[in-house]
């Protein structure tokens, strides 16, 4: 997934990747985990934004999120592994599935939150991450999804310059990752790729998006 040869590179190449449009204390690591997986009234979301560390370190960050889990999705190999889908060949791609509580955040607000915290006009690829499992995607669970993605995407554009190329498809099989990817950001904070690339885009998110987080996202140094 992150080739550490250039990671020096990415702290600029992050600084410098394309925006989306302006619009107008410690937290412990067991309070972001993953603890809750369903339950009553809870809806799903699954999505692709590059790599999963970053949609799973942002999500469980958003008030209303109740669970993150890093996956693969959209290929045709049945239970890929990491190496495998990191060779571009399975069709998946790196994505995070989200149980969110619709009475406390929306789809529509969830989306709002995707298409603006990564880069959606640029093709299978977010910064130097570069292959189909990077792509920008959006799997919908039932036809009430797709049609809030349809419609999203379509508002989205008003915010970037270039067009939108997101990916917009049926969930058919979702794959959990390896455990080393689970939590992986909480649990890795001083990792290369967590400074360099993930902690900048969780720290853009929180300044964007503060009204919108966990009361233990606010306080986070």
């Amino acid at each position: 997934m992150k080739n550490y040869f250039w990671v020096l590179l990415l702290l600029v190449s992050c600084q410098s990747d394309p925006q989306p449009k302006p619009q107008s204390s410690t937290m412990t690591t067991a309070s972001l985990s993953n603890a809750v997986t369903s339950g009553a009234g809870l809806e799903t979301a699954t999505l692709g934004a590059g790599c999963f560390w970053c949609i799973e370190a942002i999500y469980q960050r958003l008030d209303g999120v109740e669970s993150v889990v890093s996956g693969y999705a959209g290929g045709t190999v049945e239970n890929p592994t990491y190496e495998q889908v990191c060779n571009g060949n399975t069709g998946h791609a790196e994505v995070a599935q989200i149980v969110f509580d619709p009475k406390k955040i929306s789809f529509r607000e969830i989306l709002e939150v995707f298409f603006q915290t990564h880069d959606p006009t640029t093709l299978n690829r977010q910064g130097n991450d570069v292959g189909t499992q990077y792509r920008s995607a959006i799997f919908y669970h039932n036809d009430e999804q797709q049609k809030i993605a349809e419609e999203m995407k379509k508002t989205a554009q008003q915010w970037w310059d270039n067009p939108i190329v997101t990916e917009i498809a049926p969930l058919k099989k979702f794959y959990k990752a390896e455990a080393y990817h689970q939590n992986y950001f909480n649990n890795n904070p001083t990792q290369g790729y967590c400074v360099f690339v993930v902690n900048p885009k969780v720290q853009k998110f929180k300044k964007q998006f503060k009204e919108k987080l966990k009361k233990e996202a606010a306080a986070e140094q």
